[in-house]
């Protein structure tokens, strides 16, 4: 039943201690807006880590060569390895079942391309039409490459939105139009961008039949790509692609007649081991931002709880008057509990109210790298409320406790 007399002496408290009660209150609201400031941010560096791995396949695999660094079955060091077209079609052909997308890469760099009077360098490289979904690439104009381009040893090609405002001068319709890679004449079938922005965006894409023909490239390759099929959870896929890794690794080793131990020759690259380095890592962050959160709500329950107990010893008189008029120990308990909880409550949705208000304004303007959209979840903010309301009656309890424990006679005598 609401106690309106009871509302009114925790009123007429807190006007008679209006420095302390406020003091006690931005204690308890800053440990919760440095809390929820500290996982919305937690939050936010693991939304910016996600878009960073959006921009390529998360589950994407890289296998490049570089030279032997040791003798080897009479072989010098220092000999290149290269990649070949039937290394690629082993892997495709062996781990059929497993592969999700896979694309060969014939790449030059800094290829003269020419259109009618303009003129720039960039990347052409050879490749098969799944390389789009390994890139993670949308089509703006046009369409990708696909495996006839390939069989028929096409000279077409897909630019970059990038190539298409610098080289194209932003022509309206530029599928269709022939631009000249190494002197010779290719039909644009596509524009294509990439999430990673701009960056990525400095290549020419043509299929890998015709970029080794042109750059009498024979049938080298300078990378392989692969993703596998998801599997049921993070950790079996992580293994899976670790295994993967190792095996490829393994047999063109055996090809190439490099050292087991040769740990230059034959190069990877494994995204998901990133993911989970920078998974673990958020982690941590956001474990140290548990924690020093926590230690800062505990420290504005402990002042809660030093003011109860100053409270109490202040109403000590009265309190002993109370009883002696018939007071019930709990009538005691319920007094005091009711000033902490009000005080632990009001302060903790203040300080949860202003620092999700905050973080709905500047989270979305904030342009910090590998911070994108720091918030918090609602469900989450409103518990750990609950939890410091719950913490803060433990804290008024024992006070309240020991007051209801206090005989009148000693009340009564306290100066």
């Amino acid at each position: 039943m609401f106690d309106i007399e009871r509302w009114q002496e925790i009123f007429d408290t807190i006007r008679k201690n209006k420095l302390r009660t406020v003091l006690t209150g931005i204690s308890v609201a800053s440990g919760i807006f440095i809390l929820v400031i500290l996982l919305g941010f937690g939050q936010g560096m693991q939304n910016g880590i996600a878009q960073e791995f959006e921009e390529d396949a998360s589950n994407r695999i890289g296998v490049w060569t570089q030279v032997t660094t040791k003798e080897y079955k009479g072989l010098n060091p220092g000999r290149p390895i290269r990649l070949r077209n039937e290394n690629y079609d082993y892997i495709e052909d062996k781990y059929a079942d497993e592969l999700e997308y896979k694309s060969p890469n014939f790449r030059v760099f800094n290829a003269s391309i020419n259109y009618k009077k303009e003129s720039g360098a960039y990347s052409v490289q050879g490749i098969s039409p799944e390389y789009q979904q390994i890139e993670n690439e949308f089509i703006s104009k046009g369409r990708f490459l696909n495996y006839k381009d390939h069989q028929s040893v096409s000279k077409v090609a897909v630019i970059s939105n990038k190539i298409h405002r610098e080289l194209l001068q932003n022509e309206e319709e530029p599928v269709g139009r022939e631009l000249k890679i190494a002197d010779l004449s290719f039909k644009i079938i596509g524009v294509y961008g990439d999430k990673g922005g701009e960056r990525e965006e400095d290549r020419i894409y043509i299929p890998l039949s015709t970029g080794q023909r042109v750059f009498n490239g024979g049938d080298s390759l300078n990378m392989m790509f692969f993703t596998l099929k998801p599997a049921a959870t993070f950790e079996k896929t992580l293994a899976e692609s670790i295994k993967f890794t190792d095996e490829i690794k393994t047999y063109l080793k055996q090809s190439h007649t490099v050292a087991p131990d040769d740990m230059s020759a034959i190069n990877t690259f494994n995204t998901l081991e990133n993911v989970q380095r920078f998974m673990n890592l958020i982690g941590g962050i956001k474990f140290f931002f548990w924690f020093v959160g926590v230690c800062t709500i505990i420290a504005g329950i402990v002042g809660v709880s030093n003011i109860m107990l100053i409270i109490v010893k202040e109403r000590t008189r009265e309190i002993g008057i109370r009883k002696a008029l018939g007071a019930k120990p709990w009538s005691i308990v319920g007094m005091i509990l009711h000033e902490a909880i009000f005080v632990t409550a009001v302060s903790g949705f203040a300080g949860l109210i202003f620092s999700m208000g905050l973080l709905e304004l500047i989270g979305p303007n904030v342009e910090v790298d590998y911070v994108v959209n720091p918030s918090i979840n609602f469900n989450v903010a409103i518990t750990t409320v609950l939890l410091l309301v719950f913490a803060g009656a433990l804290a008024g309890f024992f006070p309240a406790w020991r007051a209801a424990k206090i005989k009148p006679i000693v009340a009564l005598k306290e100066e």
